[in-house]
C-alpha cells in the first residue's frame, strides 16, 4: 500500500454533515483534522499488518458517522487502502484496523502505542498530531487520549538508531 495514495485519498475525502450527527464537539475543524489523521494512521497500520487503538472519542464518533455514509466510505476505502477498513469495537471504543479481532493483539496500551508509531510513519514534517489530546481540547466529558509523556517516550524510542 502506497501511503502517498492514502494521503491523497484522505485529502480528497468530502465529509458531509451526516458524519458529524453524533459528534457535537467544537471546533469541528479540529475533529475533522483528527479524523483525517486517524485515517492516515490506519493506512500505515493496514500496510504493516498492525493493530492500532483509537485515541479519541470525538474522532471515533466522527468515524462512525463516516462509516454510516456507506457508499462514500466504501469508495474512500477502495481509493485509500485498496480494500475495506472494517471497524471492530472491543467494548472500550477502540478499533482494530487491518486485522481481525482476537487474542494476540496486545493490550489497549500497546495498541495505542502502535497508533503513535503509525503516526510517525504518516506525519508530514513539523505536522502536529491532534489525536493525543483532542478530547480534552474539544471538551469531551470522559476523554480518551494518550498521555504526552508516553507519546514523547515512544517518539524518543523511534528516533534511536
Amino acid at each position: 500500500m502506497d501511503l502517498g495514495e492514502v494521503d491523497r485519498a484522505v485529502a480528497a475525502l468530502e465529509l458531509p454533515e451526516a458524519v458529524f450527527k453524533t459528534c457535537p464537539w467544537q471546533p469541528r475543524e479540529l475533529v475533522e483534522t483528527g479524523l483525517r489523521q486517524w485515517l492516515r494512521c490506519c493506512g500505515a497500520a493496514m500496510r504493516d499488518g498492525q493493530v492500532i487503538g483509537m485515541p479519541s472519542h470525538a474522532v471515533d464518533e466522527a468515524w462512525h458517522g463516516l462509516i454510516l455514509c456507506t457508499e462514500r466510505y466504501a469508495a474512500f476505502c477502495t481509493a485509500a487502502y485498496g480494500r475495506f477498513l472494517h471497524h471492530f469495537p472491543d467494548g472500550d471504543g477502540f478499533v482494530r484496523p487491518g486485522a481481525r479481532p482476537g487474542p494476540g493483539h496486545g493490550s489497549m496500551a500497546e495498541q495505542l502505542g502502535r497508533t503513535v508509531v503509525a503516526w510517525s510513519l504518516v506525519a508530514a514534517p513539523d505536522e502536529r498530531a491532534v489525536l493525543w489530546d483532542l478530547d480534552h481540547e474539544v471538551g469531551v466529558d470522559h476523554p480518551w487520549g494518550i498521555d504526552a509523556g508516553r507519546v514523547a517516550a515512544i517518539e524518543d524510542e523511534l528516533a534511536r538508531p
